[in-house]
């Protein structure tokens, strides 16, 4: 009995562990909807006992275009995964990375669209077009100060204000740029924003009327480093007067 006991014992600590907290993945409607998802988080989780799931509020997010690793692409878009500083995030991009992960990737028929591929290759911007800046930074500063009332991505879809811009409109718009290097001068934003060594403080009399955002230089560079690397809302064909 003792020895059947033991034999269990050993086989329930030799088996991957699926009691820690499971990990979430944003991703593009298009990819959560071809099944690719259902296809490869399984296998994953199956081969490490890392549990990663499909959320559109997950730590992880693929999303189309940089920054993050580029890891397959669909028809012309590439997409890319960003994770945090994390250990079992590392490993699930290692595994998307490896041959192994990519065989997956590739192994998974959608019953519509293109398949996926993860055999590709990407251009890098030429550096006169680059905007210095974080972008990682850039994306984790809009979620938290500018998703309140924008929609920034997968990550926050449900949360923002309707009578509010997502980020990936106001990036189609032509003059997206001049726009968020002087946002704290458009309203409503100057009577909560500060950008430490440009604006004044607030005034003690008119305090701000929601909490207030306090940005420095550089955290303005980062949220418009990663603004300009965003795919931008298909705003569709201007109307024509007749």
């Amino acid at each position: 009995m003792r020895f059947v006991l033991l034999c269990l014992s050993l086989t329930l600590f030799a088996s991957p562990s699926w009691s820690q907290e499971e990990i979430g993945l944003a991703a593009p409607e298009d990819v959560a909807r071809s099944g690719l998802l259902k296809h490869i988080l399984p296998r994953f989780s199956l081969k490490t006992g890392i549990r990663v799931v499909a959320d559109d509020a997950g730590a992880m997010v693929l999303a189309v275009g940089p920054p993050g690793q580029p890891v397959f692409q669909r028809g012309g878009d590439i997409y890319h995964l960003r994770i945090q500083d994390e250990t079992r995030q590392a490993r699930f991009q290692d595994w998307l990375m490896s041959d192994v992960g990519k065989r997956t990737v590739e192994s998974f028929a959608p019953t519509e669209g293109d398949p996926f591929s993860a055999s590709f290759e990407t251009v890098a911007a030429p550096e006169s077009d680059a905007i210095e800046g974080d972008a990682l930074l850039g994306e984790k500063l809009s979620l938290t100060h500018c998703g309140r009332c924008h929609v920034i991505g997968p990550q926050n879809r449900m949360n923002g204000l309707g009578s509010t811009p997502s980020f990936a409109v106001l990036r189609a718009m032509p003059d997206w740029s001049n726009r968020f290097q002087a946002f704290f001068a458009l309203n409503p934003h100057p009577s909560f924003t500060q950008i430490v060594g440009i604006t004044a403080p607030f005034d003690p009399e008119r305090p701000p009327p929601i909490h207030p955002l306090r940005l420095t230089q550089d955290e303005l560079e980062a949220i418009l480093a990663y603004v300009s690397v965003i795919r931008a809302a298909d705003l569709g064909a201007p109307l024509k007067l007749q």
